[in-house]
């Protein structure tokens, strides 16, 4: 990456200049991410140390939950500085590096959905050949995969605005290092840059959307086709809450990143990078794992034992 800039460092406009809110904000984010926190390595320790759980299906949640701690750990613990200290400036390269790793991780977060909508496809459709079509080859080669395609993202992304020159301001308007407000600062020639982005992010979207659309689509068929009402309803509603958490994710992104940047809007864009980079990594335990009764029994089973544990202590 060739550095031709003259900026060392930004300042981050943030999501509020009233100093009324700094603190109000700072507790409220500061109990988001202790939740994120908990929550996604909580989900990933259970699985870890329950047996039964040891499954293709727990096996993406607990990739899932990686993702979202690490995504969400990139941008929130330097909002939350911001909003205690004051102090909004970050140098060009931990600029650069959280970039990075947050365009790493989402994207691989991406595909980590459209392999858990394959994965449910198998499960579904073919319940009787879903351990041949799910083996511990297969699983590990989605999941490396998702991995592999959001560090390339993310390399790309990352060497294309930061070997563009920043000379004409170092203020950027928003809460962390995204690529839109970024690139509104380069007095560079930014059209190409904007062109590959648009591009990258439109096949990692579509190919991801239509894995997930077309999974979707004989679930839903075969559900229709079961003689229980109540294992309908229950198909369902655990299809509804995996497909909300879809919609808000990649409403989102596509709402950031597929629109020209003189249609931007930072405000509302600030209003929608709140929703991916904090509020769904939160969610996501809940609304893939925590309402799963196999989730719920392994949790009771590591508290009886916790339990007992403490117990032969005092």
């Amino acid at each position: 990456m060739e550095n031709n800039t003259e900026v060392t460092a930004f300042i981050l406009v943030g999501l509020s200049n009233d100093p009324n809110l700094q603190i109000p904000l700072f507790i409220i984010f500061s109990f988001i991410y202790l939740i994120t926190l908990f929550g996604n390595l909580g989900m990933i320790e259970l699985i870890l140390l329950d047996s039964r759980l040891h499954t293709p299906m727990y096996f993406f949640l607990s990739n899932l939950s990686l993702v979202d701690f690490a995504y969400s750990s990139a941008v929130t613990p330097k909002v939350m500085a911001g909003f205690l200290t004051g102090n909004n400036i970050i140098s060009y390269n931990a600029c650069a590096t959280q970039l990075f790793f947050y365009g790493a991780f989402i994207t691989a977060e991406s595909f980590l959905l459209a392999s858990m909508a394959y994965d449910r496809h198998a499960a579904v459709c073919k319940p009787l050949h879903y351990t041949t079509t799910m083996t511990t080859g297969v699983c590990v080669c989605l999941v490396t995969g998702s991995y592999f395609c959001g560090f390339l993202n993310a390399s790309i992304h990352t060497g294309d605005i930061f070997s563009l020159s920043f000379c004409r301001s170092n203020v950027v308007d928003h809460f962390f290092c995204d690529a839109p407000p970024l690139l509104t600062l380069s007095c560079s020639d930014t059209h190409t840059t904007e062109m590959v982005m648009f591009f990258v992010v439109g096949f990692n979207v579509l190919f991801s959307v239509l894995v997930i659309s077309i999974s979707y689509l004989f679930v839903f068929s075969t559900i229709l086709r079961m003689h229980s009402s109540e294992g309908r309803q229950k198909a369902f509603s655990t299809c509804a809450s995996h497909l909300t958490a879809v919609s808000i994710f990649y409403g989102t992104v596509i709402f950031m990143y597929l629109q020209p940047s003189s249609s931007h809007s930072m405000n509302t864009d600030k209003m929608a990078s709140v929703f991916y980079t904090m509020i769904i990594p939160m969610l996501n335990p809940i609304v893939y794992s925590l309402r799963n009764k196999e989730v719920k029994n392994a949790f009771r089973k590591v508290m009886g034992k916790t339990k007992s544990s403490i117990g032969l202590i005092f």
